[in-house]
């Protein structure tokens, strides 16, 4: 009897466990405690992914029901102590034809549904807005492009200081232990925003996963993503590719906003606008002087002597006059 009520215990333990993802249908962006079904997130892509993940949960949930169910029916129902023969044979192709195309069949109707959902999250187009993203040991660069802001974003001090102080971090004393920056990502809901991605030192990986994508920051390499996030709120996540002593100490952190609230933060960081040059000051006008009179011209130097010589030579041809009459 204590066999069998072990046995029943197990039993229901084991199927309370396997009925726990069906439970959890809708998760928060931020994981709880003893979550087991993937969050729904808060944007296209993480939609996209959520529902080609539960299309591939209730797959697989059809086909363990029907696998294990003829196993436990063939076990009880052909078991030997009810004088069951197994039969003897190595091959049969009806059922190797069945259990060959009924699994193509079932990927090809999976493969539709994902490859339209995997073409809409790497389509960038018409994008309203553009975020750099540059990862570098151990923080994050953001830059708004046309906007002229950017800033770097790394962990807090105060996290920081906890972690090397050596003490037990707790949920309720630290419920965000180690996911806090000094400077936050700050984007405006229902607005498709480009993200273009890389690294200037070695392989990062920026991560947030109510955003429902991950994207390798690679030294050299633009990656590109796109979200448009739908909820208000403030969502956490890291650098998910191993990039040194640091790595676990690079969180992210976005704020989503209200459209109006984003055009005030964004206007409080960009750069007051240069003065405008005064115009220059013009002198005062000089007083206009009046023309002077013109210079009377003085008489060539040569006209004195030719007239002064004029003089002696008449006063010679008077005199000999008489000398002609005598």
């Amino acid at each position: 009897m204590t066999q069998v009520n072990g046995f029943f215990k197990r039993l229901i333990t084991a199927c309370t466990l396997l009925a726990m993802p069906v439970l959890a249908w809708a998760q928060p962006a931020d994981p709880k405690p003893w979550q087991l079904n993937m969050g729904r997130g808060v944007t296209s892509s993480s939609q996209h992914a959520y529902d080609a993940h539960m299309i591939a949960f209730w797959v697989c949930v059809v086909i363990g029901i029907a696998v294990f169910g003829a196993m436990f029916y063939a076990m009880f129902k052909f078991r030997k102590s009810k004088g069951a023969v197994a039969a003897q044979f190595s091959h049969n192709t009806t059922a190797e034809i069945i259990w060959t195309v009924i699994p193509v069949v079932i990927l090809v109707i999976m493969a539709f549904p994902a490859t339209k959902k995997l073409i809409a999250m790497y389509d960038t187009r018409d994008a309203e807005m553009t975020v750099k993203v540059t990862g570098y040991q151990w923080m994050w660069k953001y830059e708004y492009l046309g906007e002229d802001v950017e800033f770097t974003s790394r962990l807090a001090k105060q996290s920081d200081a906890f972690r090397q102080s050596k003490q037990v971090a707790t949920v309720k004393d630290n419920p965000h232990y180690l996911l806090e920056v000094d400077n936050e990502l700050v984007l405006p809901v229902n607005t498709k925003i480009r993200f273009v991605i890389t690294a200037d030192d070695v392989i990062h990986a920026w991560w947030v996963p109510a955003l429902g994508w991950k994207q390798d920051a690679i030294p050299g390499i633009v990656n590109e993503a796109w979200t448009d996030i739908q909820t208000p709120g403030v969502y956490r996540g890291q650098c998910a590719e191993l990039c040194g002593k640091d790595h676990g100490f690079m969180p992210i952190v976005v704020r989503a906003v209200s459209k109006e609230d984003f055009q005030k933060w964004l206007a409080s960081k960009q750069p007051a606008p240069a003065p405008a040059p005064a115009a220059p000051v013009e002198a005062p006008a000089a007083p206009v002087e009046a023309p002077a009179a013109p210079a009377t011209e003085a008489a060539p130097a040569d006209a004195a002597p030719a007239a002064a010589g004029a003089a002696p030579q008449a006063a010679p041809s008077d005199e000999s006059a008489p000398q002609a009459q005598a």
